[in-house]
């Protein structure tokens, strides 16, 4: 799929969220990589057959201080490459980068993987 089809469909899924979240979501971009970097794989601890598919990068919102400086936007990434690998059709692709989308809000929200898993189960 060429990247700007991939997006429109990050589009459409951010449209999904429902507003009471997306009011809250502040300084934030989402963007699209081909693959996580080696850098990601080691902080995140992911070795061997595991995909990563998405990435919250910032601070999550209970965590932030009024005291804190001007700060760069958060940044959300969805791996492109990774969600097409394990999907295998267009219906499929959509509702994986919805999940990969929420998934990430919610990292941005504070939610940890647990809980993330706890609210809205395995994929």
């Amino acid at each position: 799929m060429e990247r700007k089809e991939f997006e429109e469909l990050i589009d459409r899924a951010y449209q999904k969220i429902p507003e009471k979240f997306k009011q809250k979501i502040e300084n934030m971009v989402i963007t699209v990589e081909d693959h996580p970097t080696q850098e990601d794989l080691e902080h995140l601890s992911i070795r061997g057959g595991n995909i990563l598919l998405g990435l919250y990068r910032g601070t999550p919102l209970p965590q932030r201080s009024v005291w804190q400086a001007v700060r760069m936007p958060d940044k959300i990434v969805l791996f492109q490459k990774n969600i097409e690998r394990i999907c295998r059709s267009e219906k499929e692709l959509e509702e994986k980068v919805y999940e990969v989308l929420q998934h990430e809000i919610a990292h941005y929200f504070g939610l940890s993987d647990r809980e993330i898993y706890e609210l809205m189960g395995p994929s």
